[in-house]
């Protein structure tokens, strides 16, 4: 009861916070989420809610500035940012992807972002190592419009990270490195959103095939609770260290990924994550973007 009382203490003091906080992000936000409930009263294809974006991580030999440049050439309309990444371009000097960025530079993100017409959707992985750093972060991704963060908490931190997440109204994703990640089975990924609505799971399609798990059926396990996914394929199956290979070119059943999905009524965000190939993979992202497109109009 003491723990659940602070906690409560803690979202009521956040709360109060979270009001007085800028919205000016609100331009720049995605705001599918009006649409889907439209969307669905209409009986329109889930599928047409889904979005395929680009993990920064997949240019993070590049700065934010030049990394928007290639998601642009590449002909994506939704990020995932990861942090630290340098933004270089106009932004401040030593300036990084985060919570830390100043106001200033949070500003010039939006209008370039809004300039590509491009929606930051995630940032992750990341994570706090107590309710300071948690809440900073939450705050960081409601003044950017972001629908989820993607993170891997300790276990002791659910209660907080759901009850900030409910109070910033931005998702917590929990994402799956391969095992002996904590968060390699989809069970454990259930057990952290067990009485934590705000708790659900970033998918990395990729990871699991890693991990010796059949992808489907880690979906189906998850139901309900998928938020976002990591667009990934890998050579080998059950291999932890797998080569990362093009999406569409690896061990990953595609179709029955998809049809899944399409199942659950998954309304998100694919997030190309590219790993090899660093200083030239632009190629391979539009690649990507065009099998996830040919697999989508299959489904239809």
């Amino acid at each position: 009861m003491k723990k659940i009382s602070l906690y409560l203490s803690f979202a009521a003091l956040v709360f109060a916070s979270c009001n007085n906080s800028s919205d000016s992000s609100s331009a720049n936000a995605d705001t599918s989420s009006t649409s889907t409930v439209k969307k669905d009263t209409v009986d329109t294809s889930v599928t047409d809610q889904w979005k395929i974006g680009v993990q920064l991580w997949t240019f993070n030999r590049f700065t934010v500035a030049d990394a928007l440049k290639k998601v642009d050439s590449a002909g994506a309309k939704f990020i995932e940012a990861f942090p630290g990444q340098k933004m270089g371009g106009d932004f401040s000097k030593n300036a990084v992807m985060g919570p830390d960025l100043s106001a200033a530079d949070r500003t010039k993100l939006k209008d370039l972002l809004k300039s590509k017409g491009i929606t930051m959707v995630a940032f992750g992985v990341t994570g706090g190592k107590d309710a300071k750093e948690w809440q900073k972060l939450f705050e960081f991704a409601k003044d950017m419009g972001l629908q989820y963060i993607t993170v891997e908490p300790e276990d002791k931190h659910w209660g907080l990270v759901d009850s900030l997440a409910g109070v910033y109204g931005v998702k917590a994703a929990i994402h799956d490195h391969p095992r002996p990640s904590h968060y390699w089975s989809p069970d454990s990924v259930l057990a952290a959103a067990k009485g934590h609505p705000n708790i659900g799971a970033c998918a990395d399609l990729g990871h699991w095939s890693r991990s010796g798990l059949d992808v489907v059926e880690c979906l189906k396990k998850l139901e309900g609770h998928v938020i976002g996914a990591h667009f990934k394929d890998v050579k080998e199956f059950g291999k932890t260290d797998s080569e990362d290979v093009i999406t569409g070119t690896g061990v990953n059943k595609w179709p029955d990924i998809f049809a899944e999905l399409k199942r659950q009524k998954f309304a998100g965000m694919f997030s190309i994550e590219r790993e090899n190939n660093w200083e030239n993979n632009m190629p391979d992202v539009k690649q990507e973007i065009k099998f996830f497109y040919e697999q989508v109009a299959a489904l239809k």
